[in-house]
């Protein structure tokens, strides 16, 4: 079309986490929306749980050590090394063309990830499903519901393939050609 350009770069945040089904849902995204013909940036973001706040009044802050805050800390940073080195096994071998940039914040995850997709504007937030019920989506609520409801751009929500709360996928289904 004349006068029409197309713009061949596309930003995608993927939410990762600890989980399995993360994971499948970065594999997915790679799979699934990136082309070769095309130049993505494709933003990890992983989101630490908020960092232990004491007052002086609070009884907690006496029975933690300093040592046991510091292996707090020590940990979470390995938490955060642990999830980016399992991404990095998951993309190291496609072979698009994606400039892949890590972020981390830390908070409650729906509301970091909704201000970070905020800030970057991506075209796409993926994000992977854990595949609770009713009862336990319902007393703990769903990050992935909350931040497709708050986001403005299009959020792709994966559902791991051993999900039980996912009707079943075509490929078990029999294709038949005739008529």
């Amino acid at each position: 079309m004349e006068g029409v350009s197309v713009d061949n770069k596309h930003k995608i945040v993927v939410a990762v986490d600890e989980s399995e089904e993360s994971m499948h849902a970065l594999s997915w995204c790679l799979s699934n929306l990136i082309s070769h013909n095309s130049t993505t940036t494709l933003v990890l973001l992983y989101v630490k749980p908020p960092p232990i706040i004491y007052s002086s009044f609070d009884i907690a802050a006496h029975i933690f050590s300093a040592d046991v805050i510091v292996a707090m800390e020590k940990y979470g940073t390995d938490l955060v090394n642990s999830v980016m080195k399992r991404a990095e096994a998951v993309f190291r071998n496609f072979n698009g063309n994606v400039n892949v940039e890590k972020v981390i914040g830390s908070g409650e995850a729906q509301d970091v990830i909704c201000d970070t997709v905020e800030k970057l504007r991506p075209d796409t937030l993926v994000m992977g499903s854990h595949g609770y019920g009713f009862l336990k989506r319902a007393i703990l609520g769903s990050v992935s519901e909350h931040c497709a409801k708050r986001v403005k751009c299009p959020v792709v929500i994966v559902k791991h393939p051993h999900d039980k709360t996912a009707p079943p996928s075509n490929s078990s289904l029999k294709h038949d050609d005739g008529f």
